[in-house]
């Protein structure tokens, strides 16, 4: 039974079809389009019109043919074009997909600026020239461009050598011959009467386009509005264009505005999640007592969307330090916005000085509060650079902390797992471990050690390597630089590691040593202020800071005295040594102080104001067990 073909199908008898499996496949390589080398022209049929068919059968199979690889083009065409993300991908595939098979040259003109969704256009409405393409032939047949490039030759004679290059900018004016085309939405030949008035306007003045058919303008419409114009040129050598190739260029133009709609909201969205995220980041690390810190956070590659990483370093009252690392599963604006939630959350629970287990937890809460979905991972550390060490907790934050010891070595600790925060019902575990002296803590999101090419586990290996390497170049007694200890660790990344985010947390632990600590409790007596004079200037004259003695003494009693009137169990009273001098008074009462202007009448209420007139700084920090009021003194250069 013999097929007969049908114009609209694009279908082939068995035989043409036969005959074409036959033919070896081309590479879609120069125009990106699979088994099909140029859109023929029209039938050579004397006497027939362009685009119809002869009575002849051998012509009615060249037209099925023809409108079957015309079909087949623009298949090949529009998934070119499909296949771009951002704006410059989407108009390259469209010039590629044209050039050479449709068009010898094709210039693609964008709005500029590009309206986003439901913007309103600014005004004057303005084209820009986004891309040029011309035919690459031989050495005989072409010249050679600015960048090396092998341009068409086209001869002086020909129209079309005034067109490339043409104007960059054209305004488009309101009621002109270039408006009402793009207001029609429908391609026109170069050699219509709307054409012939609309294209000077568009290409500058002066130049001029090819006689006969062998130019289409093609507006470039979107969702909401025209955003572009497309011109597809043909050399005098080439049959010129057919009427069906119109409708060719209505499907390239169609595609691609769509396309150019898509990447631009695309392009909005992501631009606006990336700032949310990196504006909920912290601008700076805190300098605390006893650690240094470092941080590095690296956005996905281009092709992939912003995640919800985030790290943190919170001062904790006792000169400790919370360390903070967590990744929001997803990529999305959405993301970003719960990771802000649940940093925010993090500081103010770090804030009343919860047990690392106790934070995860309350976090777990929150997360089940925003959404049934709303899931993440965390891993949170507190530093006490007194004691030298640090208690860890884990929810379900995959890869493991590493840290790099003083000689080299660089050990990852074994924290427990966890659920991840928002699972809901599950405890959490905290792990308490040594810290020492010129060691380094690196907490860091999956972003960096897993990615397409390697597992977890691979990349965390590939980690130890590196700080093991770094390690050895500033020898066993000295701990590499903090900041290029970082920089080497991105290093490591490949080109195909940027699947996701990346957050690195690095804290070099220092710590205060145990001659530098003074500590006292004291009985909740009248006699506790004068007894805690009398300690805090001893050990200043141990310390060698006399010159300091008279207004610590000063200080210490009166926020001794404030803690004493109310505390019902013994206070605490801490002194420590370091760049400066840092007094700790904490008691059993949640009540914490406020300055206030004391009348010329009463009695008290000048102890703050006292302590905010001389120290270099001071705070109150509630904690669950009561509050600490705690100040800081500069110390005399040595």
């Amino acid at each position: 039974m013999t097929e007969h073909p049908t114009s609209h199908e694009g279908r082939q008898p068995l035989a043409a079809r036969s005959q074409e499996r036959a033919r070896p496949r081309q590479p879609e390589a120069v125009a990106g389009i699979a088994a099909t080398a140029a859109v023929p022209g029209p039938s050579a049929a004397p006497g027939a019109a362009p685009g119809s068919a002869a009575a002849d059968p051998a012509d009615t199979q060249a037209v099925a043919r023809r409108e079957g690889d015309r079909l087949r083009f623009v298949g090949a065409a529009t998934r070119r074009i499909a296949r771009g993300i951002d704006l410059d991908e989407i108009v390259l595939g469209l010039c590629r997909a044209s050039v050479p098979t449709f068009s010898d040259a094709i210039l693609v003109y964008l709005r500029d600026p590009l309206p986003v969704g439901d913007e309103r256009p600014v005004s004057p409405f303005v084209l820009r020239l986004r891309r040029t393409d011309r035919l690459r032939l031989t050495d005989e047949e072409s010249e050679i461009g600015p960048e090396g490039e092998r341009l068409l030759r086209l001869p002086v004679s020909d129209p079309q050598a005034g067109l490339l290059p043409a104007a960059d900018l054209c305004e488009v004016l309101a009621g002109g011959a270039l408006a009402e085309v793009l207001r029609g939405v429908r391609p026109v030949f170069g050699d219509s009467a709307a054409a012939r008035a609309a294209l000077p306007e568009l290409l500058g003045a002066g130049r001029t386009v090819p006689t006969g058919h062998r130019a289409i303008l093609a507006p470039l419409r979107g969702r909401r509005r025209v955003i572009g114009a497309a011109v597809f040129l043909r050399g005098t050598e080439r049959p010129p264009f057919e009427a069906n190739d119109l409708l060719v260029a209505a499907q390239l133009a169609t595609h691609t505005a769509l396309g150019i709609d898509k990447a631009v909201l695309y392009g909005r969205e992501a631009y606006i999640a990336d700032e949310l995220q990196r504006t909920m980041l912290p601008d700076s690390l805190p300098q605390p007592t006893g650690v240094r810190l470092a941080s590095r956070y690296l956005p996905a590659a281009e092709t992939a969307r912003v995640g919800g990483d985030w790290y943190d370093a919170i001062p904790l009252p006792g000169s400790r330090v919370a360390l903070v690392v967590g990744d929001v599963m997803g990529h999305s604006m959405t993301s970003a916005a719960i990771m802000g939630q649940l940093r925010t959350t993090a500081q103010t629970l770090a804030g009343l000085d919860l047990p690392p287990q106790e934070v995860l937890h309350h976090l777990d809460e929150q997360a089940q509060r925003l959404g049934s979905d709303r899931m993440a991972t965390c891993l949170y550390a507190v530093y006490d650079p007194v004691a030298h060490r640090i208690t860890i907790a884990n929810a379900g934050h995959p890869p493991p902390p590493v840290l790099l010891h003083l000689g080299g070595r660089a050990e990852v600790l074994r924290v427990p797992p966890g659920a991840p925060i928002g699972v809901g019902g599950v405890d959490f575990e905290a792990v308490e471990l040594d810290a020492p002296a010129g060691a380094t803590l690196l907490l860091y999101t999956d972003g960096l050690v897993e990615s397409r090419l390697r597992d977890v586990w691979t990349g965390i290996e590939q980690l130890r390597e590196r700080l093991a390497a770094t390690a050895q170049l500033t020898g066993p007694d000295h701990s590499p630089p903090l900041e290029a200890l970082c920089d080497d660790v991105l290093d490591m990344l490949g080109p195909g590691d940027r699947d996701d985010d990346i957050a690195l947390l690095a804290a070099r632990f220092d710590g205060i040593a145990p001659s530098d600590v003074a500590y006292w409790f004291l009985e909740p007596e009248d006699a506790a202020p004068g007894r805690a004079r009398r300690l805090a200037r001893r050990a200043l004259s141990r310390w060698g800071l006399d010159d300091l003695a008279d207004e610590v003494e000063l200080l210490v009693s009166e926020v001794v005295t404030n803690a004493v009137r109310y505390a019902e169990r013994p206070v605490t009273l801490r002194l420590l040594r370091t760049d400066i001098l840092r007094c700790e008074v904490g008691d059993d009462s949640p009540q914490l102080p406020r300055q206030r202007r004391a009348r010329d009448t009463d009695e008290g209420g000048r102890g703050l104001f006292l302590v905010n007139r001389l120290a270099r700084r001071w705070g109150a920090t509630r904690l669950s067990t009561g509050k600490v009021v705690w100040f800081e003194m500069a110390t005399p250069a040595p």
